[in-house]
């Protein structure tokens, strides 16, 4: 039942994935606000990874001189393309994987999602190191429903599926990426939550957009059997089938580090 981390990475090239992401919840204005506090004026180019349907990157665009969004599934950058915003002119798509991909740098601000937790990080933050300006800066955004009365029984019910065998609900990113030594933080911020409300179905959808959920790896007896568990969970909670959340998003910035060099003076 459960896939390697590269098995779980390709699931976002399923084209199923890319149509339920547009379920997921929005990222809070207040995200655009911070990052775009963090590019310097008179260097406003910036890379946003594992850009998805550019959820991150169309709206930033409003704001930067140029994006560049990369992302691996071409059914992604399609989304995005046809999304509000996701044809201006200052926003290049690029399909390819971060750690070959071509990057027309030097960028002020890099931003990713959670989906950096999939790549091959070695690679990806020794090209990163060199993509970036002098002072450039990597940002993590992550978000979703906070405190959710429903927390422990959608936790049964993702351990009981998930394709991920190192499913971890308390997983920090963060601090892998700093135990790791790729990632020296520089500042933390969280946003105010916002109000948001979906019908229960789109709620239920949203997981399958991620990668080890996907409908791809499921039966499609499986994947209604998954589906009526996550509305039993919920339904306790929902009123004439919306649910209503508080959505909060975490923004960490700080310097990409490319530990291989210092690796590799030490072995002299």
């Amino acid at each position: 039942m459960g896939l390697s981390h590269a098995e779980l990475a390709a699931t976002f090239e399923h084209p199923g994935v890319a149509d339920a992401y547009q379920h997921r919840p929005p990222y809070p204005g207040e995200v655009f606000t911070v990052l775009e506090q963090l590019v310097a004026d008179s260097h406003r180019h910036l890379l946003d990874i594992g850009a998805g349907e550019g959820a991150l990157a169309r709206p930033l665009a409003e704001r930067m001189d140029r994006v560049d969004a990369i992302d691996i599934s071409p059914a992604m950058v399609a989304a995005g393309r046809d999304r509000p915003g996701g044809r201006r002119d200052n926003l290049r798509w690029f399909v390819g994987a971060v750690e070959t991909c071509d990057l027309a740098g030097p960028y002020s601000l890099v931003t990713a999602g959670a989906s950096l937790h999939w790549m091959s990080w070695e690679p990806v933050f020794a090209r990163l190191t060199r993509a970036t300006t002098e002072d450039g800066l990597l940002a993590v955004v992550e978000h979703g429903p906070h405190e959710v009365p429903w927390r422990d029984a959608l936790i049964d019910v993702i351990r009981r599926h998930s394709r991920n065998p190192d499913y971890d609900p308390n997983y920090s990113l963060i601090g892998a990426l700093r135990e790791a030594g790729y990632f020296d933080p520089v500042g933390h911020a969280e946003t105010a939550p916002i109000r948001f409300r979906q019908p229960v179905g789109s709620y239920v959808e949203q997981f399958h957009s991620t990668a080890s959920l996907a409908r791809e790896l499921m039966t499609p007896e499986e994947a209604d059997e998954f589906d009526q568990a996550v509305e039993a969970a919920v339904s306790p909670w929902a009123v004439d089938g919306w649910l209503e959340m508080a959505v909060v998003a975490t923004i960490d910035w700080g310097r990409p580090l490319d530990p291989a060099p210092a690796a590799a003076d030490a072995e002299t």
